[in-house]
């Protein structure tokens, strides 16, 4: 799988250690930045990801800052694109299994590292399932086309 990454400063720490630990697995990361922890801008560290992803250069991503929650609003502009928050394996599995996202929000100053990296491994073994859930993604897309026009 192509996955693209990216963070802030306050995520540094945590982007190069999932970097590697995908990497180690044998997966193709692009890594869109930040490179040091000097101050950034999260919103344009996100579109980068996600416009990865739109432009269909990779399949999944990403995104890491202090609590996931500023990148998830910013992916979340993005038409076509669908990010969640997850710090618990429930919420990650049902963030692709029924809402069919691509983009995985975690915050550094709200989760292990340890606990990042299963979470990244359940992640990437993850399918949507078409079914129950379908009509309410097609429904999410139909009211993003609604604002996108």
């Amino acid at each position: 799988m192509k996955i693209v990454v990216g963070c802030d400063e306050a995520a540094y720490k945590l982007k190069e250690q999932i970097k590697q630990y995908l990497i180690d697995k044998g997966e193709e990361v692009t890594d869109i930045g930040v490179y040091n922890e000097n101050p950034s801008s999260y919103p344009d560290i996100a579109q980068t990801l996600c416009n990865e992803i739109l432009n269909g250069n990779c399949e999944r991503g990403i995104l890491m800052c202090g609590t996931g929650i500023g990148m998830a609003i910013t992916a979340n502009k993005i038409p076509g694109i669908r990010a969640a928050v997850c710090h618990d394996m429930f919420s990650l599995e049902r963030s692709i299994k029924s809402n069919n996202c691509q983009v995985l929000c975690m915050g550094a100053r709200v989760i292990a590292p340890q606990y990042a990296e299963l979470l990244v491994d359940r992640w990437l073994t993850c399918e949507f399932v078409d079914g129950r859930s379908t009509p309410k993604v097609e429904r999410i897309m139909e009211i993003e086309s609604q604002y996108t026009k």
